[in-house]
């Protein structure tokens, strides 16, 4: 019983190699300052309907470019609320930048490398990692499909649990790229309508007498009569 219990449960290498594979899927065709600011909400309203903030856990959402500049940041809780509701300290802000850091110096999402290390039982020393690094899940890159050299931005996010908020980044990101590609695949079929429509034969127009014809008729009789 224990033991089909056990098995039931990923290996660390497992979710590393699930990891990766999220990273090559979810690919943007394009990210600017007004998607990240989009992605962003999304992450918010994603959480605040979680059962993990109507039991008081925060959050902190950080989205940046892969040079440092910010494109959006939230706080999702109470930042030193004498009741502790919320769950979010200084700390957290902390956390968010160093794992945004490991995306940087990897290129890989900061779970991806925290169960890589755990799967080969190094640390991240041993690994070239070195500086004001956190290894925790929830810092995940954004690559563009035509862009192979390196993440063009970093969305992040820290409650405290490394694979749920690695889970609550994905799907969002998961779910925002389908929106996307779903409304890049109704206006390219709009555009398509559109151009058949502009590409379809003109409809043919019966040939009638005109009367500038039958004008030019009367003339010639007179003239010739004349």
């Amino acid at each position: 019983m224990f033991t089909s219990f056990h098995a039931m449960i990923p290996s660390d290498a497992e979710l590393a190699s699930q990891a990766l594979t999220e990273e090559s899927n979810y690919r943007f065709p394009s990210f600017s300052a007004s998607d990240a600011v989009t992605l962003g909400l999304s992450l918010r309203k994603r959480f605040r309907a979680s059962s993990r903030h109507s039991k008081g856990k925060g959050l902190v959402i950080s989205i940046q470019t892969i040079a440092g500049h910010t494109l959006f940041a939230c706080t999702v809780g109470d930042l030193g609320h004498p009741a502790g509701v919320g769950d979010v300290s200084l700390n957290s802000w902390t956390s968010v930048d160093g794992m945004v850091g490991v995306v940087r110096q990897t290129g890989h999402s900061s779970y991806y490398v925290e169960k890589s290390m755990s799967a080969m039982g190094k640390s991240a020393k041993q690994l070239g990692i070195h500086g004001d690094y956190i290894i925790h899940g929830g810092a995940f890159p954004i690559w563009l499909d035509n862009a192979h050299c390196c993440p063009i931005a970093v969305v992040a996010c820290y409650s405290g649990s490394s694979q749920e908020d690695h889970h609550l980044v994905v799907t969002t990101v998961r779910d925002y790229l389908h929106k996307v590609n779903k409304s890049e695949g109704a206006r390219m079929s709009t555009s398509s309508a559109l151009g058949t429509e502009m590409h379809a034969p003109l409809p043919s127009v019966p040939i009638r007498e005109s009367t500038v014809s039958s004008y030019q008729r009367v003339q010639v009789r007179q003239f010739i009569s004349e």
